[in-house]
């Protein structure tokens, strides 16, 4: 029963979602930049496939966070302002039930734009006729992993506080999470003593979200090992599972009056 439940919000949340006037937007740019990408490759004679695949791959990472984002942290809030909350939370359903819900049909849009996304990238590359391999499907499934974690990313900060500062916190956390490491170098090599454990702590807390990103391997067509992806998988996963905690633990104790 609970996770009938569970299915019947996420159900609903995808349903209000795509009703969401900002999702096609964003959409729109999306593949309006994919196609972009054909302009842009032809300033190069020498890897227009590359540069082509590339600015698309790079819309589409920005696109789907946005829309994981912007759509995201306006549905827990949404549903507060509007008063539903309470007709939905003096059923059996739990706060819990509720935010899993959320989540998870959330997660479900996002992936549904990343598919809408992939087919138009897909299209634009034989339409050129830029290479498709297997380095692609890859790209795209850890591109959805990086999804899994921003929107519990989102969750978690939604459960708490405003859409406008949910949503500064976890834009904060997606661009600290891919120069996580870029500042773990740099506080190695820094000679300030305070720094190094200041950076270290960073490194620890945030998402290392560079280990979704494996667009320069697929674009040169460069092998991907399985086991990077499998080890990037398990760690979305895992990562996102105690940001759902955490987020669970907040809303539950959260007073909607």
């Amino acid at each position: 029963m609970i996770f009938v439940r569970i299915w019947t919000l996420a159900q609903n949340t995808v349903r209000e979602a795509i009703r969401n006037r900002l999702l096609y937007t964003l959409l729109f740019f999306a593949i309006a930049l994919i196609g972009t990408g054909v302009l842009v490759s032809t300033l190069s004679y020498v890897e227009s496939d590359r540069i082509l695949q590339d600015v698309g791959l790079a819309a589409i990472r920005l696109m789907s966070v946005g829309i994981a984002i912007f759509v995201g942290v306006g549905l827990i809030h949404g549903e507060v302002e509007r008063r539903t909350i309470y007709t939905i939370l003096s059923k059996p359903v739990s706060r819990v039930e509720f935010l899993l819900g959320k989540y998870i049909g959330l997660v479900l849009t996002t992936w549904m734009m990343l598919g809408v996304m992939g087919v138009a990238f897909a299209c634009v590359s034989l339409a050129t006729g830029a290479p498709l391999d297997s380095g692609h499907l890859a790209c795209f499934f850890l591109i959805g992993m990086e999804l899994v974690v921003m929107v519990a990313t989102a969750t978690l900060f939604s459960a708490f506080t405003t859409p406008m500062l949910a949503s500064l916190f976890t834009v904060g956390v997606y661009l600290l999470g891919h120069l996580s490491r870029d500042l773990r170098l740099l506080g190695e090599q820094s000679d300030a003593g305070a720094i190094k454990p200041v950076v270290s702590f960073l490194f620890e807390v945030l998402p290392d979200l560079e280990s979704f990103n494996v667009t320069i391997a697929a674009v040169h067509q460069l092998p991907i090992p399985t086991g990077e992806v499998l080890w990037a998988t398990a760690y979305g996963l895992g990562y996102a599972t105690l940001l759902l905690f955490l987020a669970s633990y907040l809303f539950a104790r959260r007073d909607f009056r």
